[in-house]
C-alpha cells in the first residue's frame, strides 16, 4: 500500500510539472539589448540583439518594427535560434515614444515596448565632461566605504546572501547611499572625482564584493542600491561640481552571466580544448620575436577560471560591448572611463570602442589599467610618441611605473646612482615616449595592491611624503579610500587592502567622517591631505603647469611645476637628517623671486632654507 501510495504521488507530482512547465517557459519575458536608446545620437545605427521569451527559434523574416524615423536595415540569424541581431537607423525624424517591436517564435508572436528617449542635456558641460590634471580622484569600493541603507544588505534571489564583516571576502554592506551621505566629507577632503569600482550586476555565488564579474551588462547592483540610487549619486555629484568615472570591464564576465549560460553564438567566448589563463605577459602584444601562440595566450586566454574571456572579434560581442559603452554615460551621466584589464584586450576592438565614445562624447576621458613593468612596455598601450605599427588612442594609463619605479624606490630605497630617489627622477625622465603624459593617473595603492602606508612600514613622515608627491607631480592623482587616515593592509590576500573606512557603519568605534576615535597620526595625516588638496585645487601651476625636474643629489630631489603667473618649487628630501637648500642652485626657475611661502605650515622662506629629514617641502615662491 506504502509503495503504491509513493508511486502515484510520483505520477502526480510529474503531471504537474508537465503541466506548470510551459507555463514558466512561455512566462519568460523576451528580452532586447540595449534596453532602450536615444534620439539625436551621434551613433545612430544600432544593433538590437533580440532574445525570445520562448525556447523556439525566431523567424527572422518576420520581425516588423513600425515607427515613424525607425528603420529596420537588416537581420542577422545567429547560432542559438533563440537569438537574432537586428539593424536599426533611428534618423533624425524620429521622436521619443515606444518602439514596438514584433517577432515569432515558432508559432508564439511576441512583442517588446523599446523605449526611445529624449537626450541627457549637458554633454561636455554637465555629463561626459572628462578628467584632467586639475582634478584629483577618489577610488572607492562602495561595498567597504559605507553602510547607507541596511535594507539592501541582502537581496533575495540573489546567489551570494553573505553578510559578515569580520570576513575580508564576504559582503560588508556598503552603497550609494552610503557615499552619497558623505559627499560633504570628499568635497572638504578637496575630491573632485569618484572613482567606484564596478556598480554592474554581479549575480555569483560568491567574492560579489569586488565587482568584476559582470552578470547582466544592463542592471546595477541592486545591493549598492540599484539604478535609481546610482542614478542620484550621479546627478549629486554634478550638483556639486564633482565627476563620476565609471570602471569597465570589456575583457571578461562572470560564470554567471547572462550570455555565458546562454551564448547567443557559439563564439561568443574564447573556447580552448582545455581550460587556458593568460600568461599575465603583455611582453608578446609587442615583442618583434614574440609567437602567435603566445600572442593569443595573453589575450584569449581567460583572466581566471571564473571569468569568461569575452571574443571581440566577434562582430556582435563588440557592437554589444560599443553600444553599452555609450549607453553608460548617456544614461548615468558618466564623465570618465577607468578601463580594467586594458592589455588583455583585443587592442583594435579597444582603438575603436574609445574611438566610438570620444565621437558621441568629445570630451570624455578614458585612462586604461596597464600593469606591466616598464615606462616603454606601459607606452606600447597609450597614445605614444613610438614609431611601432600598431598605435593605441588610449588618452592615459593608470600609471604603475611611476609608482613601481618611482615613489615606492624614492621613499624606500636609500640614495644610490639607480637606486632611492634617482628612480623616481629617471622614471619621470622617459615621459618623452607618451604623447600626453598628463593624462596619466598617479596613485599610491589601489584595491590590487598593497596600502602605501603598509608598504613604508607604517612610517607617518612617509606618508606625507608620498601623499605630497601625489598632489604636487605631474598627471591625475588618485588617492585610495582611507590613504588619508592611514589604512592599512598587504595585498596578500587581497581582502586585507579592502577593509571597510572607519565609520561607515552604525556603530563603528572610530569615525573618519567626525574624527572621533581617530589616533593624533591620523587626524595629522588626514588634515595634511586636506590642505595640500584645497590648496592644489587653486593653484594654476600644480593643476596645469609644465615640470621641470633636476638630477638628485644625496638623496634629494627638487622638481618646479610652474606657469607664467605661479611657480611652486618641490624639494623631497629622503635622507634621515635635514638638509640645506639653496635657491642659486636652481636658478633657471629661482631668478626673479626673493622670497618663499612654505605652503603646508603658512611660514616665509628665505633664499637659503632646511629640509627637514624624510619631508616633501612645499614653497610657493613670491617676488
Amino acid at each position: 500500500m506504502k509503495k503504491n501510495y509513493v508511486q502515484v504521488q510520483k505520477c502526480l507530482i510529474a503531471f504537474c510539472c508537465m503541466l506548470i512547465a510551459p507555463v514558466i517557459l512561455f512566462a519568460q519575458k523576451p528580452a532586447v539589448y540595449p534596453i532602450n536608446w536615444w534620439v539625436g545620437m551621434q551613433h545612430h545605427q544600432i544593433q538590437l540583439l533580440i532574445k525570445s521569451g520562448v525556447p523556439d527559434s525566431i523567424n527572422r523574416n518576420q520581425i516588423q518594427i513600425d515607427y515613424p524615423g525607425v528603420k529596420l536595415l537588416k537581420v542577422h540569424a545567429l547560432d542559438n535560434k533563440t537569438y537574432v541581431a537586428v539593424d536599426i537607423d533611428i534618423t533624425a525624424s524620429a521622436k521619443p515614444g515606444v518602439v514596438p517591436i514584433v517577432f515569432w517564435a515558432g508559432n508564439s508572436k511576441q512583442t517588446i515596448q523599446w523605449p526611445l528617449y529624449e537626450r541627457r542635456q549637458g554633454n561636455g558641460t554637465q555629463f561626459a565632461q572628462g578628467v584632467n590634471s586639475g582634478d584629483f580622484i577618489y577610488l572607492i569600493m562602495p561595498d567597504r566605504f559605507s553602510n547607507g541603507d541596511p535594507s539592501n544588505d541582502r537581496v533575495p534571489g540573489m546567489l551570494d546572501q553573505s553578510l559578515n564583516r569580520d570576513s575580508i571576502y564576504l559582503r560588508h554592506g556598503g552603497d550609494f547611499k552610503g557615499i552619497i551621505n558623505h559627499l560633504d566629507y570628499l568635497q572638504k577632503l578637496g575630491i573632485t572625482t569618484l572613482w567606484l569600482t564596478p556598480v554592474i550586476e554581479n549575480d555569483e555565488p560568491n567574492r560579489t564584493e569586488h565587482g568584476y564579474s559582470f552578470t547582466n551588462h544592463y542592471k546595477i547592483e541592486p545591493r549598492l542600491g540599484g539604478e535609481s540610487m546610482y542614478l542620484e549619486l550621479s546627478n549629486e555629484l554634478h550638483k556639486r561640481g564633482m565627476k563620476l568615472i565609471q570602471d569597465a570591464v570589456y575583457n571578461h564576465v562572470g560564470s554567471k552571466n547572462i550570455f555565458f549560460l546562454d551564448p547567443p553564438t557559439h563564439d561568443w567566448f574564447h573556447r580552448w580544448p582545455t581550460f587556458t589563463q593568460t600568461s599575465y605577459k603583455d611582453q608578446p602584444l609587442y615583442d618583434p620575436y614574440a609567437s602567435a601562440i603566445d600572442k593569443k595566450i595573453t589575450s584569449d586566454g581567460w583572466f581566471t577560471q571564473k571569468m569568461p574571456d569575452l571574443n571581440q572579434n566577434n562582430p556582435y560581442v563588440a557592437n554589444f560591448l560599443i553600444q553599452h559603452a555609450i549607453w553608460s554615460v548617456e544614461k548615468f551621466g558618466i564623465d570618465g572611463w577607468r578601463i580594467d584589464t586594458y592589455i588583455y584586450n583585443d587592442l583594435d576592438f579597444m582603438n575603436r570602442c574609445n574611438t566610438a565614445l570620444e565621437k558621441e562624447y568629445p570630451k570624455i576621458t578614458m585612462f586604461g589599467e596597464t600593469w606591466v613593468h616598464g615606462v616603454s612596455s606601459q607606452a606600447y598601450f597609450v597614445d605614444n610618441k613610438i614609431n611601432i605599427p600598431f598605435k593605441s588612442n588610449l588618452q592615459g594609463a593608470t600609471d604603475f611605473q611611476l609608482l613601481f619605479d618611482g615613489i615606492l624606490p624614492a621613499v624606500n630605497q636609500p640614495f644610490g646612482w639607480t637606486e632611492g630617489v634617482n628612480r623616481l627622477y629617471s622614471t619621470l625622465a622617459k615621459d618623452f615616449l607618451y604623447t600626453n603624459p598628463m593624462r596619466n593617473v598617479i596613485f599610491l595603492d589601489n584595491h590590487d595592491l598593497s596600502r602605501f602606508f603598509s608598504e613604508v612600514k607604517e612610517d607617518v613622515d612617509k606618508q606625507k611624503m608620498g601623499i605630497a608627491w601625489l598632489l604636487t607631480s605631474r598627471g591625475i592623482p588618485q588617492m585610495y579610500y582611507g590613504t588619508e587616515v592611514l589604512m592599512k593592509g598587504f595585498s596578500n590576500p587581497d581582502g586585507w587592502v579592502r577593509l571597510d573606512f572607519p565609520g561607515g557603519w552604525a556603530g563603528d568605534k572610530k569615525n573618519a567622517f567626525t574624527g572621533e576615535g581617530l589616533s593624533k597620526d591620523e587626524l595629522a595625516v588626514q588634515a595634511y591631505t586636506k590642505k595640500l588638496a584645497n590648496f592644489r585645487k587653486n593653484s594654476p601651476a600644480l593643476t596645469h603647469g609644465k615640470l621641470m625636474q633636476y638630477v638628485p643629489k644625496d638623496g634629494v630631489y627638487v622638481y618646479f611645476r610652474y606657469t607664467d603667473s605661479q611657480t611652486i618649487m618641490c624639494v623631497m628630501n629622503t635622507n634621515e637628517k635635514e638638509h640645506q637648500i639653496s635657491w642659486s642652485n636652481f636658478a633657471e626657475r629661482t631668478a626673479g623671486f626673493h622670497k618663499g611661502l612654505n605652503v603646508m605650515n603658512d611660514t616665509e622662506v628665505g633664499q637659503d632654507f632646511s629640509v627637514p629629514a624624510k619631508t616633501l617641502m612645499i614653497v610657493e615662491l613670491k617676488k
